[in-house]
């Protein structure tokens, strides 16, 4: 049970950094940066996103890679999984790519060019993946009691 307990934990700690990330950004970060001038908004974007994608890289494979041992190593795979387990597997995988696309699109534009337009499409995704891990944490919920 101890397995089980860090697993959780873990994912939990992952899931928290990733998404709690992403709401800290889009709903505290950005609207406190029009205290700045617009050259120094595009530093401090560019510097927040190397730091929090760095972070991302780390954490994504941690969430996914505990969930995945929770999946196999005690619920005993797919076929005996609730379905809230599907849902939360499928919207991490989309997650994950959200993120992806993220990463090899609008932020390698932005760390060659920095722009407001490149911020604007990586705000505009990170939107996104904030929706799906929200949705992901309210299936989650439902996990725990799911017959």
């Amino acid at each position: 049970m101890i397995g089980l307990n860090l697993l959780l934990a873990l994912h939990l700690i992952g899931v928290v950094a990733w998404v709690g990330g992403m709401a800290f950004a889009l709903l505290v970060l950005r609207p406190s940066l029009a205290v700045l001038e617009p050259p120094q908004r595009l530093a401090l974007h560019r510097e927040v996103f190397r730091r929090f994608f760095r972070m991302i890289w780390h954490v994504m494979p941690l969430v996914l890679l505990s969930g995945y041992a929770m999946l196999f190593g005690y619920l005993g795979g797919f076929a005996h999984a609730a379905w809230p387990v599907h849902v939360m597997h499928l919207l991490g995988l989309v997650m994950a790519v959200v993120f992806l696309a993220i990463y090899f699109g609008p932020w390698r534009a932005m760390r060659q060019a920095p722009s407001a337009e490149a911020v604007g499409r990586i705000r505009r995704l990170v939107m996104v993946n904030l929706l799906l891990g929200v949705l992901t944490l309210i299936i989650a919920a439902f996990a725990a009691f799911a017959v």
